[in-house]
């Protein structure tokens, strides 16, 4: 909707002071939307040329497109593959030209979605590296939708959180946890082996002969290392909070158990009334 390819139902929404789905050129041209599963890409084409195609229908000067281009391609080290078919480059090299063909315009705002979806890890890991750098040096509008906490771990200052439509968290990514989590883990290792039962500090998430994890409340966290301490021959102590999948995911099954039980009691309520 944001990018004008689908009409709301209701509501409003503004995108550079534009009505997205107006699809004025004026907006269209000031913006850019990367679909991971979506090509833009001709198939059957080198890059170079599907970009040539992209330089004429923004209108980009000659000298200014080979520069902005060459400085791409240099950053996402696809260089040697712009004259190479689209079919026949990896999934990876696909997603950088599609980079590059989304940036050639040098849009104000940039809307990602699923962009590292199918990649492997070197290959995400790259495109992250890309589009942090981007991002600093042109100052870019950057909206990112994805399933892997590492994308939004690694390139998100600002997290939203949606829930049916509902904006229930608006803010810093490391305030989900302090807000939502309870818990935070400790991790210890040994200096002798032992079988002992660490219930007592904690609930065990883990724990072998010589190490053990634990998931301890995060009130309690200093009193349960200076327990730890006194009672084991401990050689290292690791303090992490949860990982915020982890409590996004809890954070998720609480609402649905909460909305379940309100969808129970509503029968009841219209009975009484």
């Amino acid at each position: 909707m944001l990018s004008g390819l689908l009409n709301p139902t209701s509501g409003d929404a503004r995108v550079l002071g534009f009505v997205p789905w107006e699809r004025r050129n004026e907006m269209k041209r000031q913006f850019s939307l990367l679909m991971g599963q979506k090509n833009a890409l001709w198939w059957d084409l080198p890059a170079q040329e599907s970009l040539e195609l992209n330089r004429a229908i923004y209108g980009i000067d000659r000298g200014r497109f080979n520069k902005v281009v060459g400085g791409l391609a240099e950053l996402l080290e696809v260089s040697d593959k712009m004259n190479v078919m689209v079919r026949e480059l990896s999934l990876g090299e696909r997603m950088k030209m599609e980079l590059i063909s989304a940036l050639i315009h040098e849009p104000r705002v940039l809307f990602l979605d699923e962009p590292t979806i199918g990649l492997d890890v070197v290959s995400q890991k790259r495109v992250r590296e890309f589009l942090r750098i981007y991002n600093e040096q042109h100052r870019i509008v950057t909206l990112l939708t994805s399933h892997y906490m590492q994308d939004i771990e690694e390139l998100c200052h600002r997290v939203l959180v949606i829930d049916h439509g509902q904006i229930f968290f608006d803010g810093p990514l490391n305030e989900i946890v302090d807000r939502f989590s309870d818990y935070k883990i400790l991790s210890l290792t040994f200096e002798k082996q032992s079988a002992r039962d660490f219930s007592e500090f904690g609930v065990v998430i883990e724990q072998t002969p010589a190490s053990v994890q634990l998931k301890v409340p995060r009130a309690k966290v200093t009193d349960t290392c200076r327990r730890l301490l006194e009672a084991c021959d401990v050689t290292d102590i690791n303090v992490q909070e949860v990982p915020v999948e982890e409590v996004i995911r809890q954070l998720f099954g609480e609402r649905k158990e909460t909305q379940r039980a309100a969808a129970e009691q509503k029968p009841a309520a219209a009975v009484a009334t």
